[in-house]
């Protein structure tokens, strides 16, 4: 099996050699970038193209949100497994691919493979704030306020011809849908591997300040279909508070 890293990029100068460092160190060589550039106006693409990667495609346009641009990453994609890097994020160590690659590998019936992520400081990602520790998908999950980082969901290129994109309509949880529509609503199997996949920088587009906060969980409450009870609804959140509070004390 081999993998396609898309990663979708709008002015991106500051971060993006730390994202590319990341993956130059992978163990795992079987695998394409596929950057996907917002009309960037700083020299994201000089950076981009100084690297020589020798497997990468670049596409360069307007596009109409990140995921859009993901998107359009996912369908010019070749290889077996996607990974969504975003150009601030970055693999934890040198054998994230190998493991990943590693554990479909082990079980070719697994569709999904996801695991752990660390949040950094977004101008010192040497500095881990929180760890988040994902576990097992246990159906019904999503509805307690679960899900797995997107960064660390890897899912086989298939599933998106097979099952759709991300669906624009639900914003910056579009994410948090597609994971949903995967795994619950299609039941697809998935694998999690109990290690860091990826660090991210925090103040990112779902967790910048407290209105997009507030805006993704909306969002998320209204295509699980839930944000008319208000009995599911305190489920939701409490469970969600008692999951993010345990990212404070759990140590790597």
């Amino acid at each position: 099996m081999n993998v396609s890293i898309v990663i979708p990029t709008f002015n991106s100068a500051d971060t993006i050699q730390i994202n590319l460092n990341s993956i130059k160190i992978q163990s795992f060589k079987e695998f394409q970038i596929i950057v996907v550039d917002n009309n960037s106006t700083d020299n994201t693409i000089e950076i981009i193209k100084k690297n020589n990667f020798p497997n990468i495609k670049l596409l360069i346009e307007k596009d109409d949100g990140i995921y859009d641009a993901i998107n359009k990453g996912i369908k010019i994609s070749e290889n077996d497994i996607i990974s969504i890097l975003h150009s601030d994020d970055f693999f934890n160590d040198e054998n994230v691919l190998q493991n990943v690659v590693d554990t479909f590998n082990q079980d070719l019936s697994n569709d999904i493979i996801f695991g752990d992520l660390i949040y950094v400081k977004k101008d010192n990602p040497n500095v881990n704030l929180r760890i988040w520790k994902a576990g097992s998908f246990i159906k019904n999950s999503f509805f307690k306020g679960w899900h797995p980082p997107h960064p660390s969901f890897f899912a086989k290129r298939s599933l998106f011809k097979k099952f759709g994109y991300y669906d624009l309509i639900n914003g910056n949880s579009a994410d948090v849908e597609l994971m949903f529509r995967f795994l619950e609503t299609y039941q697809i199997k998935s694998k999690y591997i109990n290690k860091t996949l990826v660090k991210m920088r925090y103040g990112g587009a779902s967790n910048k300040n407290i209105s997009s906060i507030i805006s993704q969980n909306i969002q998320i409450l209204k295509f699980l279909k839930i944000d008319k009870n208000l009995f599911k609804i305190c489920i939701f959140f409490i469970n969600k508070f008692f999951n993010r509070l345990k990212q404070f004390v759990i140590k790597e």
